[in-house]
């Protein structure tokens, strides 16, 4: 297992490199975004306050620097990619631009402003469109992604990991989206000890290897079934 560290000044180096790529209208509308540039685009992503998974986390930008900075390593070109938990949308999109084939799923209360923020930044850019799905953990997923017909190369995920009743849903919708030759890419931020022990459960089903730690505020992880780990902590 390699475990490269980045050292303190290299991890403020990047912290503002990952800060220059975000941007705020100049001025203010009736409806809140915010700018991000990523895979040589302008993202403009519509939010909503009064909702948890309609905002840009952190961890979402932690994960869209990885994907880019590392897009030559992967190759997402061509790849068949999902994303859980897409909330706004931005993972989907840098995903798109850097030429994946890219499902965005998440509760129907918030397919209608995903599918917006995706529609609106990838439509003409990408060289497969991206669509966004329903996706409710853990409930119909043999009906909605039957196994005989659904491989994912990458299963992408950002701050899925927090206090909420679902994470044993989650941990059966890695599982049953994923292959043998599935990648997990997963950001996280640690907070409380039952989040921290849903990865140990992770890691009794998947494959971890270690790639990055440390160089941001957020922690993130990814395994795959012959996968990887994602993990930065500061």
């Amino acid at each position: 297992m390699f475990t490269p560290l980045l050292w303190e000044k290299e991890d403020e180096q990047i912290v503002a490199e990952i800060m220059r790529r975000r941007f705020f209208p100049a001025v203010i509308t009736h409806k809140a975004w915010e700018g991000f540039h990523f895979a040589g685009h302008e993202i403009r992503i519509t939010e909503a306050t009064d909702c948890y998974g309609a905002v840009v986390w952190p961890s979402a930008l932690v994960l869209c620097y990885f994907l880019e900075t590392h897009s030559k390593q992967y190759n997402f070109v061509d790849k068949n990619v999902i994303e859980i938990g897409a909330g706004t949308g931005l993972v989907s999109i840098v995903a798109s631009l850097l030429g994946a084939r890219v499902t965005a799923t998440d509760l129907p209360e918030l397919l209608g402003n995903l599918q917006h923020n995706v529609l609106q930044n990838t439509k003409l850019k990408c060289k497969h469109q991206p669509c966004a799905k329903e996706l409710s953990w853990g409930i119909d997923l043999e009906k909605n992604f039957p196994r005989t017909s659904c491989h994912f190369d990458y299963i992408m995920a950002a701050d899925v990991v927090y206090h909420h009743p679902f994470l044993d849903e989650l941990l059966l919708t890695f599982d049953h989206l994923c292959k043998n030759d599935t990648v997990i890419l997963w950001a996280m931020k640690f907070r409380l000890d039952k989040e921290n022990q849903f990865v140990g459960r992770f890691q009794a089903l998947f494959d971890l290897e270690e790639v990055v730690r440390k160089f941001w505020w957020e922690d993130t992880g990814g395994c795959g079934r012959k996968g990887l780990e994602v993990e930065e902590e500061l």
